[in-house]
C-alpha cells in the first residue's frame, strides 16, 4: 500500500474510551491527569493525539465517546512492547475504574 500521509511510523493505535460519569468533573479530572502521565512516559508511542470529539454534527460521525487517543509506532513490534512496557499498565490500572468502554482500531501501512 502506498504511503498517503507524512507520519513516518506504520502502526497507527487508535483508542476510543467512554467514561462511567462523563459528566463528572473530578472523573474527567483523573482520567486526564492519568492520560498525560501516560503520553509523558510512554517509550514506544510517537506521533500522540489526545482528545474529545470534535464539533462536527454529521450522520456519519460518532461523536458518542468521551476521549479518544491516537499513537503511532514504527512496526508491531514496538506496538507489542508498548503493550507490556510499565507506563500503560499504570494508565490501565488508574484509568480502567473510570470507563466503561473502549473501542481500539489498529491499523499498518
Amino acid at each position: 500500500m502506498e504511503k498517503t500521509n507524512n507520519i513516518e511510523e506504520k502502526f497507527i493505535h487508535l483508542v476510543y474510551f467512554w467514561l462511567k460519569h462523563p459528566e463528572n468533573t473530578n472523573d474527567r479530572k483523573a482520567f486526564e491527569q492519568a492520560m498525560q502521565k501516560f503520553l509523558n512516559t510512554t517509550k514506544f508511542a510517537h506521533n500522540k493525539h489526545f482528545g474529545k470529539p470534535a464539533a462536527t454534527k454529521r450522520p456519519v460521525v460518532d461523536d458518542s465517546y468521551t476521549y479518544c487517543l491516537k499513537v503511532t509506532f514504527k512496526d508491531i513490534d514496538e506496538h507489542n512492547n508498548y503493550q507490556i512496557e510499565p507506563a500503560h499498565k499504570l494508565f490501565i490500572e488508574e484509568a480502567k475504574p473510570l470507563w466503561e468502554r473502549v473501542l481500539i482500531y489498529d491499523s499498518e501501512m
